[in-house]
């Protein structure tokens, strides 16, 4: 298994790009905290959730999408993020670690930023209407509009890793593509 560099550059030396990584069960908070002390780019999106436990209620920050870890790396620190402890994979597609576009990443953490309300879906959604959002604090974003649970919710499918992520936001705040 390798990487696919599909970088314009001088093949000498090869642009970092994101990927994602399959890590151990709970695991995610100790691989993110690992890879930073190897000096390795890394990013775990964590959402505030509240818990509750018999006792009482409480805030904890929990990953977005669980197992899983992004990397920003050049194909030289590929075996290096393989033998942190607590990564078991790189997720592929034919074998190969697929690298996810930046923009991707960036509409994460854009979403995460905005303090909306988000859920991962890993099931496999099929294609619905392409919308943009024209108002609000997610202006611009764009994405597919899916029925779920009786609620509209606009879809950011994350095609690479085969996961997708619906946020809650209202009908009157979308337009057709």
């Amino acid at each position: 298994m390798d990487l696919k560099d599909t970088s314009q550059n001088n093949p000498e030396t090869p642009t970092p790009r994101w990927f994602a990584c399959y890590t151990k069960p709970r695991a995610e908070k100790t691989v993110n905290e690992r890879l930073k002390q190897s000096e390795i780019e890394c990013y775990l999106p964590l959402q505030r959730t509240r818990r509750k436990w018999s006792d009482r209620m409480k805030w904890v920050d929990e990953p977005l999408i669980k197992s899983y870890i992004f990397v920003r790396i050049d194909p030289s620190t590929y075996n290096k993020v393989l033998q942190t402890e607590g990564i078991l994979r790189f997720i592929t597609f034919e074998r190969r670690a697929v690298p996810i576009p930046d923009s991707q990443i960036e509409v994460v953490k854009l979403l995460l930023g905005q303090g909306v309300e988000l859920e991962v879906t890993h099931d496999r959604i099929l294609p619905g209407q392409s919308i943009e959002v024209h108002a609000g604090p997610l202006i611009g974003l764009q994405g597919e509009l899916v029925e779920y649970r009786g609620n509209k919710k606009v879809l950011v499918r994350l095609g690479e890793i085969g996961q997708g992520i619906l946020v809650t936001i209202g009908p009157e705040f979308l337009t057709k593509i």
